[in-house]
């Protein structure tokens, strides 16, 4: 690649990973259920009228945004919410790579070759440091939400590849249209209608206006400008070369978390973050040479937030 779209790519890790320090903003005002509903009726709505719905079959449309936007930032947020550390959510996500490999071995009838297979185990034995450790010094609930959004992100991405769509970012942006209705009817039941109306009231409140700046950002930075300048990245590359910059994204958000937030981690984390990296890049090393000269979006990789490829966190 280019000097400039290497750049590109950084900047785009870069937008992705602060993308956690801006929903661990909107989450200190907004209730987790309905801030995932809100976020994706913001990008819902111009959509629909704006956007061709792409010429794909419903359900893998409808199966994408349950499985990447539904269950991925409900569980996500849910976990976010309850005390998992942005920096550590930006790292557990990236165990959507291991899910999607076993998903698509299981359902898909995808050969897993051997580095694959110890990518996996590599990747689990550093969730699995990870999970110690949270068990160890804080609750582990916050953990496993996390983790089974990492499951819902795979979930999508599976759809997503059984979609083939022609125009990525269109089959992306319409998967935006299926949370809002069921996020919103799970917000109402479980958090409450006084509870939305006051987030949506109560800007006098403290953090409302940081919530507020950070929902922005994860619409417009984290997904529609990122989730674009991926997918622009992903049709003029292999999926190979442009791929690997996503493992950036939680070098960026634990950074980020430790100079905005002060978070920090233990060792053994640290030591279990370089494992779950290094297992996921070692899980896609024979999709890397496989898709030399393909361009199409590799189903390890995560999107953005999209993973628009959307995401995310």
């Amino acid at each position: 690649m280019p000097v400039r779209h290497v750049l590109l790519a950084m900047a785009v890790a870069v937008m992705w990973g602060l993308n956690f320090i801006a929903i661990d903003a909107s989450l200190q005002h907004f209730p987790p259920m309905f801030l995932v509903a809100l976020r994706f009726a913001l990008i819902a709505v111009p959509t629909m009228l704006l956007v061709k719905r792409p010429d794909v079959p419903l359900r893998w449309l409808i199966g994408y945004g349950l499985g990447f936007g539904t269950l991925q930032f409900l569980f996500l947020y849910w976990g976010m919410a309850t005390g998992m550390p942005a920096g550590l959510a930006s790292l557990v996500l990236q165990a959507s790579g291991p899910f999607t490999m076993l998903l698509g071995a299981t359902f898909l009838r995808e050969r897993v070759t051997g580095p694959q297979m110890l990518g996996i185990l590599v990747a689990v034995g550093g969730l699995a440091v990870v999970g110690w450790q949270r068990a160890e010094h804080a609750s582990v609930i916050p953990f496993l939400l996390t983790l089974a959004g990492a499951l819902g992100w795979a979930i999508g991405n599976i759809c997503n590849r059984q979609a083939r769509a022609a125009n990525p970012l269109h089959l992306t942006l319409w998967m935006s249209v299926v949370p809002p209705l069921p996020m919103l009817a799970l917000a109402l039941t479980v958090e409450g209608p006084s509870r939305i109306v006051d987030s949506l009231t109560g800007f006098d409140q403290p953090g409302a206006v940081g919530a507020v700046v950070g929902l922005a950002y994860t619409v417009v930075i984290g997904t529609i400008l990122g989730s674009g300048l991926w997918t622009w990245l992903m049709s003029r590359h292999p999926a190979g070369v442009v791929a690997p910059f996503s493992m950036l994204v939680p070098i960026t958000g634990m950074t980020a978390a430790w100079l905005i937030l002060g978070e920090t981690v233990t060792l053994p984390e640290v030591l279990g973050g370089f494992l779950v990296v290094g297992g996921v890049l070692l899980g896609s090393l024979r999709r890397r040479s496989k898709t030399l000269g393909d361009t199409a979006i590799p189903q390890l990789t995560p999107p953005v937030e999209v993973k628009t490829t959307a995401q995310s966190g």
